[in-house]
């Protein structure tokens, strides 16, 4: 058993090098929304069923694919009221069950990213041969359906082992959510190649508010304008990033989609903002600041 990841050092807050984001913003703000298929009757894994249910499950399978039908269509409008682009967070068989979402997703202008190719296939118990499978059979439908190099990743339930970052760096990812460690894009430690992970989240991530702990659709709201206030803050010393996880099936429904539109329009009202797409972040820092960190990291600085 591991004692910890090993995939990144210890970096403290006040004292890494600083980072500056384009144009002076304090924030890099970027939205991501887990567009998903799930099966109605998926392969048995031995460390997780995806349905609380018996199979087939009718209930869960038509809850998640009102995300699909309806609720996509909402919050991509609403996005677009805000010229808020998206990084999809995209099981990749949405290419071929829903192209149409894919045709909305590339006229919109947003990051198609690989959050595995069924929400209902985990990572858990595949080995190394497996996992780079699919990477890059992921890497091949994102291309063929939109035109898009497969730049980011998120493990379908988060379900990558001890070896995902390394075959990740290996296949030429460039960066990662599966840590939830920082408020800042950091430097993951890979046996070849260079990857880098940028915050993503669970806190304000609406399937644990919404689901989990049944938070009303105001409080939702209030907590994510509380999220950004305090990194729009601290993003004057050194730039922050702030990832807003949403699933349509949740946010898309008509009596939460006014928390979404009341999100984006207060950090609209804000400037020094940098409205990015996991890509142009995880470029950025790799750019002009992945060298730093690394040296920083290697000179032992405490």
């Amino acid at each position: 058993m591991l004692s910890e990841p090993g995939h990144y050092d210890f970096m403290p807050w006040r004292r890494r090098p600083r980072i500056s984001w384009p144009n002076g913003a304090r924030i890099a703000f970027w939205v991501a929304p887990n567009i998903e298929h799930y099966e109605l009757g998926p392969p048995p894994n031995a460390r997780r069923m995806p349905w609380t249910r018996p199979q087939p499950d009718v209930l869960g399978y038509s809850w998640r694919d009102y995300g699909n039908r309806v609720g996509f269509w909402r919050m991509a409008d609403v996005m677009a009221r805000y010229g808020v682009r998206g990084s999809v967070s995209l099981n990749v068989a949405v290419c071929d069950h829903y192209p149409e979402i894919i045709e909305r997703c590339c006229e919109l202008g947003w990051e198609l990213f690989s959050h595995g190719t069924y929400n209902t296939r985990y990572f858990y118990g595949m080995n190394e041969e497996q996992q780079r499978a699919v990477i890059r059979e992921n890497r091949e439908t994102i291309k063929r359906a939109s035109g898009q190099e497969l730049d980011g990743w998120l493990t379908p339930a988060i379900s990558n082992d001890e070896t995902t970052q390394h075959l990740l760096a290996e296949e030429g990812i460039k960066y990662t959510l599966d840590m939830l460690h920082d408020d800042q894009p950091t430097p993951i430690k890979t046996r070849a190649g260079h990857l880098i992970s940028i915050p993503y989240s669970l806190e304000i991530n609406d399937v644990p508010l919404l689901v989990m702990r049944n938070t009303p659709p105001d409080r939702f709201a209030a907590i994510c304008k509380a999220q950004f206030d305090q990194l729009y803050e601290e993003g004057a010393e050194s730039g922050t990033v702030m990832c807003m996880p949403l699933h349509p099936f949740l946010i898309g429904q008509p009596h939460r989609i006014g928390a979404l539109d009341e999100v984006l329009r207060y950090v609209a009202g804000h400037d020094k903002v940098w409205f990015a797409t996991g890509r142009e972040i995880a470029a950025w820092y790799t750019q002009h600041y992945l060298a730093e960190a690394q040296s920083w990291i290697a000179a032992g600085t405490p």
